[in-house]
């Protein structure tokens, strides 16, 4: 077989110009396995008896290659001599190891041999078959096809989406399946909380980003530092009045308290001194919610007032629309939008600057107090409905739409979104009085954690992203180790900010 046709890249053999002979050729006496045509120093003379054309380019000649060689969907005879030293224990390593990477990358389906190269019969494989049966022949490099030499794009199948390797190469040891995070069944921490209302329209717990639990009992407010478990008394309200709701602002310096006579008290809780107090509401506030400066808080008297703490006014706008005790406040991430959630089985989201919600969700058939804006996508909020509803809803509010339901089984008292991973965490009531670690999108459960007597009316996460602390009407405060750390953080940027493209001016 011609040694071009073999090696399509190598170096042609050296042949004389056509030039260089006394006796021009003819083109029918011209050889016709190949053709070296070189650029002439200068132009030919016109009385030659024939033209040759000249170019840059070799071009191997295919007219004695024998195509049958080409096929390399069957395997190779097999060679009769010794084998070279090491050569074929070497080869078997190299294709056990390339499909043991398809198979872990791409998954089994890979593994599938594409299909063969189309057969190129044709007059002159007759011809060619004596010669390629002679010892030059047999000793081609083609004996041993290892690469798809002309196959320069072969109809590869999709990949494989299952989990496992059950249908994998013989011989190959699949890798092992992901296994899912485990996640604690028992609270690392216990704290008593003598007075802990067993009050579904309250919020009396939250944590700060300087590690700070606040928690309101009875009339009063504790600060408990979750790095040296000081616990310090910030404020008393006297018989005549109580808390019902404690917001820490987003420095986690300064600490809203709403109470029992709707007054809502400002504290800067580093100097344990009230500052300022804000009235406007005639029942009691249940619900606090920070943005930057702005303070919004939400009452028994069905409205929300915006409080902003640059402005000597008690409020600054009113915002109506419920039409019975507002039990739930959460600004978004980005403290562009806040949804409210209210005892009439509504969830509304409002914007800066109108006083009408901007959207009205009448979905839920019970009150709504859970709500959790997700840190990972913009627009993304859940919310989660009371005993008579028992299910977390998912709403896109950048398209103003309703995206899917999650039916729990109980009542949803609270729900706070990890910032670390793409989980969430719902508290419940009756019958359980459990803890879910679920999994968005899929809504997968990854944990169930039990151990309160009543239901888990208070929920809290540190500002680390991985501790969540639950509070219940047995008057206990139970710390769970739930979420992973954030693996990739950046040294300069939080998650808030790094989310929302804000930078803070030291």
């Amino acid at each position: 077989m011609d040694s071009s046709s073999a090696f399509p890249f190598s170096s042609p053999p050296p042949i004389e110009s056509p030039l260089s002979h006394s006796k021009p050729q003819t083109p029918s006496s011209a050889p016709r396995h190949s053709v070296l045509l070189e650029t002439p120093p200068r132009a030919l003379s016109v009385s030659s008896s024939y033209r040759t054309i000249y170019s840059d380019r070799f071009i191997p000649s295919r007219t004695g290659s024998n195509f049958a060689l080409f096929d390399l969907s069957s395997p190779p005879p097999p060679n009769p001599g010794p084998p070279s030293s090491g050569g074929g224990s070497r080869e078997d390593g190299s294709g056990a190891y390339s499909a043991l990477l398809r198979t872990v990358l791409f998954g089994p389906d890979h593994c599938v041999a594409p299909p063969a190269t189309p057969d190129h019969s044709s007059p002159r494989e007759g011809r060619s078959s004596s010669s390629s049966s002679s010892p030059s022949s047999s000793s081609s490099t083609f004996s041993t096809p290892s690469r798809n030499i002309f196959r320069f794009k072969a109809e590869v199948p999709r990949y494989s989406l299952s989990d496992g390797f059950e249908d994998a190469l013989p011989g190959v040891v699949p890798s092992p399946p992901k296994t899912l995070r485990k996640v604690p069944r028992s609270p690392y921490k216990v704290l008593d909380a003598p007075a802990l209302q067993d009050d579904f329209y309250l919020n009396l717990v939250d944590w700060s980003s300087q590690n700070v639990l606040a928690v309101g009992l009875g009339n009063c407010v504790y600060l408990w530092n979750a790095c040296s478990s000081k616990v310090t008394q910030l404020c008393d309200l006297g018989v005549d009045d109580s808390v019902c709701s404690v917001g820490w602002a987003q420095r986690g310096t300064h600490l809203a308290v709403g109470t029992k006579q709707g007054k809502v008290h400002i504290w800067d809780a580093s100097r344990c001194q009230r500052i300022r107090t804000t009235e406007g509401h005639r029942l009691r506030v249940g619900a606090l919610a920070w943005s930057s400066s702005l303070l919004s808080s939400g009452s028994r008297d069905k409205m929300i007032l915006q409080h902003d703490m640059r402005a000597q006014e008690d409020f600054v706008s009113k915002l109506t629309g419920h039409k019975s005790e507002v039990c739930g406040l959460k600004w978004s991430y980005d403290n562009r939008e806040l949804a409210s959630g209210g005892n009439d089985n509504r969830l509304f989201v409002w914007n800066q600057h109108s006083t009408q919600p901007v959207l009205r969700c009448s979905e839920h058939v019970a009150a709504v107090k859970a709500i959790a804006w997700s840190p990972h996508l913009y627009g993304l909020l859940a919310s989660g409905g009371g005993t008579a509803d028992q299910c977390i809803r998912f709403w896109n509010t950048t398209t103003n739409s309703y995206l899917s339901c999650m039916d729990t089984g109980s009542q949803v008292c609270n729900l706070v979104w990890s910032k670390n991973v793409n989980e969430l965490v719902s508290t419940h009531g009756y019958s359980q009085n459990q803890i879910i670690v679920w999994r968005y999108p899929t809504m997968s459960k990854l944990a169930t954690l039990t151990g309160h007597t009543s239901r888990v009316l208070y929920l809290a996460i540190s500002p680390d992203g991985q501790t969540i602390v639950t509070g219940a009407g047995d008057e206990t405060l139970r710390f769970w180790n739930v979420f992973p750390s954030l693996k990739f953080q950046h040294a300069d940027s939080d998650i808030g900010a790094r989310s929302l493209g804000r930078t803070h001016i030291r």
